[in-house]
């Protein structure tokens, strides 16, 4: 298997620094399931370009092989692994790259800071879900992505497109940042490991990780594909993303955690996710209030500002983050309409501010909405968020969506007593709920109501607990 970086920023050469490989060598690295080669197709001052090659040792391989490797006798030494990069390619860059995928350069050590013009390559990527699923990975984090489907065979195109693209990523991108990327999301787009998932593989996937994955728009199943589908590490790891990024995720909002991979009978309707469910009945809430203008408070990396910015009943949408990397994340995105063209006026914006501090341009809107937020806020300084929406803000609705605290009896794995999400500082009853609620509605002059989202329970309630609040000047 084969990948290949380029680089056109002069002098190029500087990739070998980088690199710690020299361009004018070839060198060989014993790896657990073959020989790992690095050299240098071409390297001038103008372009430069460095390939890893990985010759995979069948019989090694067995003797390395994942239990979700074929089972029958040939298929252990007849397979796909020596050709198709996957996570043996990237343990090899893992043990070959090491010191580059780190950010460390004692040569030149201003050079890893520096974003260069990339260009990678890898001819055969297993890739389960297509083109469109290397585009949906890749592009967030700024590349151009150009994911060709491999036919089954050439001289007979009835047969159709293989499992395999080839794939090409050109940006703007530290070295670093690169390699990273790759070493997470090539056993994630195939869907398999070579080795053991143990519990270490969270420290592992939160390290490659840093600086990109917690406010990637997919990140739930980047980690779930990641740990295989493992319950209590994808639980450790989704909390450990939310606390580095200001972006609250509830590990458990997605179920199934095979969700990308599993599909529903015929007889049966694919299960419809927590957090999808949520979303909808925001969404009807705001409608039924008939906001026209909307500000999405904590709004993380805006998967809900998306839906509203999809929906033309929404005039004007706004999202606020404390997090300016998740403010980033959706101008990358393209959520946020440019505010530099002056025949436009911007129907979507977002900025950052804080919810606890009274802020001018949070006023005038139709509907605020809060949704899983009050949870991630320290109660001493919940009576400042109060006051800030609440009082200063004053829209005519308010729409809070929060965990049912009696609901999490029915998550398996889930310690008694303990929440759904480490960043939460509590999680509140149905009767806590409701007494919060009904003190602020008081204390502010609103009228509040009260509705279940997910799947009801008649002994625990529903999963997430809404409330719409409406100002009482403003009710018809």
């Amino acid at each position: 298997m084969l990948l290949t970086i380029t680089t056109t920023r002069a002098p190029a050469t500087d990739l070998g620094f980088l690199l710690h490989k020299h361009p004018d060598k070839v060198q060989r690295f014993e790896q657990a399931s073959g020989v790992a080669h690095v050299f240098y197709p071409e390297a001038d001052d103008t372009r430069c370009t460095a390939a890893l090659l990985l010759e995979v040792d069948p019989v090694k391989l067995v003797r390395t092989r994942g239990k979700n490797s074929p089972d029958f006798a040939l298929g252990q030494y007849v397979n796909d692994r020596p050709y198709a990069a996957s996570s043996l390619l990237a343990s090899a860059m893992a043990g070959v790259f090491r010191t580059a995928m780190r950010g460390r350069c004692e040569a030149r050590p201003e050079l890893p800071d520096v974003p260069l013009p990339l260009e990678i390559s890898l001819p055969a990527l297993p890739c389960r879900g297509g083109p469109e699923r290397a585009e949906r990975y890749f592009a967030p984090l700024g590349w151009r992505v150009e994911a060709v489907p491999v036919p089954l065979d050439p001289a007979f195109p009835s047969w159709g497109d293989s499992r395999y693209v080839s794939l090409t990523l050109t940006g703007e991108v530290r070295l670093s940042d690169a390699l990273n990327q790759l070493y997470v999301l090539l056993p994630v787009l195939d869907e398999a490991k070579h080795y053991w998932i143990a519990p270490d593989e969270v420290d592992k996937l939160i390290r490659a990780g840093e600086g990109w994955l917690a406010a990637h728009p997919d990140r739930s199943g980047i980690t779930r594909r990641y740990l295989a589908n493992r319950r209590p590490l994808v639980r450790a790891a989704l909390g450990r993303l939310a606390d580095s990024d200001d972006a609250p995720e509830d590990a458990l909002d997605q179920a199934p955690l095979d969700e990308e991979t599993t599909s529903a009978t015929p007889e049966e309707e694919p299960k419809v996710s927590l957090a999808e469910q949520r979303a909808e009945a925001v969404l009807a809430a705001l409608r039924e209030q008939d906001a026209r203008t909307v500000l999405d408070l904590g709004c993380g990396t805006g998967k809900l500002l998306a839906r509203l910015k999809d929906d033309r009943t929404f005039e004007q949408v706004t999202g606020v983050d404390v997090s300016y990397r998740a403010i980033e994340m959706m101008r990358r995105r393209g959520l946020p309409d440019d505010p530099s063209d002056p025949r436009r006026p911007a129907r979507v914006r977002v900025f950052q501010s804080a919810l606890t501090y009274a802020d001018r341009r949070f006023e005038g809107y139709d509907a605020a909405v809060l949704m899983e937020v009050v949870e991630h806020i320290d109660p001493p300084r919940l009576a400042a968020v109060e006051g800030v929406v609440f009082g200063a803000a004053r829209p005519a609705s308010v729409v809070v969506t929060t965990p049912n605290a009696e609901y999490n009896v029915r998550y398996d794995g889930l310690a008694d007593g303990a929440m759904r999400h480490p960043d939460h500082r509590f999680e509140w009853t149905r009767a806590e709920f409701a007494a919060w609620a009904d003190r602020v509605a008081a204390g502010n002059g609103y009228r509040v109501r009260y509705v279940p989202v997910g799947d009801h329970d008649a002994d625990v309630g529903a999963p997430t607990q809404m409330a719409v609040f409406t100002r009482e000047e403003s009710t018809r």
